[in-house]
């Protein structure tokens, strides 16, 4: 199954240097979401010829305009285009009262259902479920209610080992069983066909964590333990580590250490204070504690494997 993430924005609170605000696609399956929506997303979605109409769940950290500024735009898109299916929203309390008074005021009637989730950050919480996958919400750290999102692949079927099968002859409901990972029993209760003996090692299932604008926090690593691909916010480098602590965001270095202590398998910087042209040495700080650390390009597509 695909599972990737394409970059949107990578910048913080103003869009400088060539980069934009923060937003980044997920496709996971046939079903893609958008994650934050900076001024200019939809722009974003265009230029790099991304399918947006595809989009059917959309996740705002927080109420800061470099989040979502580029929500109502999008949603007007959605709207002139036809569109005709069901957009769920998640975000923070206020974010339904702000698209309600826009619609109203702009006297617009959507042609397509709009719902509204509201998040909170009263630890991780399961806001959404699919066929393959769930999507988490998790607690972060800033000046305003924020949550970073966890989305995570549910565990495939597993592959039947061929030669087993030839060697035994099985009813399709003894198959069914042993590719959901249950053992089959005979009448008595005793294992007729092992999973371990009729199927191949399960493959472990995928996951991505988004942390926005957040401070440096420990309690975050439990919820984003081992996960393939971990996108940590980095707006400042070491030399402005005290800069950091006061507005609730983090170092690049800073990133790198949750990445090392949570066991991800790669770390993506982001959220780059638009004072830093060149970000050559926020990654070199970051890979002094974490190799395996890289910076959000735009446009760049990251398969989590």
């Amino acid at each position: 199954m695909e599972f990737q993430v394409t970059v949107l924005g990578a910048n913080s609170a103003i869009p400088a240097h060539g980069r934009n605000q923060t937003s980044q696609l997920v496709n996971i399956g046939n079903t893609a979401l958008l994650i934050d929506c900076g001024e200019g997303a939809q722009i974003q979605l265009r230029k790099f010829k991304l399918k947006f109409s595809k989009i059917d769940f959309i996740f705002i950290s927080h109420l800061h305009g470099d989040h979502y500024f580029g929500l109502m735009g999008l949603i007007s898109s959605f709207h002139l285009n036809k569109r005709k299916t069901l957009l769920t929203i998640f975000g923070p309390n206020g974010l339904d009262e702000i698209i309600t008074v826009q619609l109203k005021h702009s006297n617009t009637r959507l042609n397509f259902p709009l719902r509204f989730v509201a998040t909170d950050t009263a630890g991780k919480q399961l806001i959404l479920e699919e066929k393959n996958f769930r999507v988490f919400s998790i607690p972060l750290k800033h000046r305003l209610p924020c949550t970073g999102f966890l989305v995570q692949e549910k565990p495939r079927l597993l592959n039947l080992i061929k030669e087993k099968l030839q060697q035994n002859k099985l009813p399709i409901e003894a198959i069914n069983s042993l590719r959901r990972g249950k053992d089959v029993l005979d009448e008595e209760g005793a294992v007729r066909f092992a999973v371990k003996d009729f199927t191949h090692p399960p493959k472990v299932p995928r996951a991505y964590a988004y942390c926005s604008d957040t401070a440096f926090d420990l309690e975050l690593i439990p919820h984003i333990q081992g996960v393939n691909l971990l996108y940590h916010e980095a707006t400042f480098g070491t030399d402005e580590e005290e800069r950091a602590a006061e507005t609730l965001h983090s170092t690049a270095a800073q990133a790198a250490i949750i990445a090392k202590m949570a066991n991800v398998g790669k770390l993506l910087l982001g959220h780059f204070s638009s004072r830093y042209i060149d970000l050559a040495p926020l990654l070199e700080e970051a890979r002094a504690e974490f190799q395996a650390s890289y910076l959000s390009e735009e446009g760049i597509t990251y398969k989590i494997e």
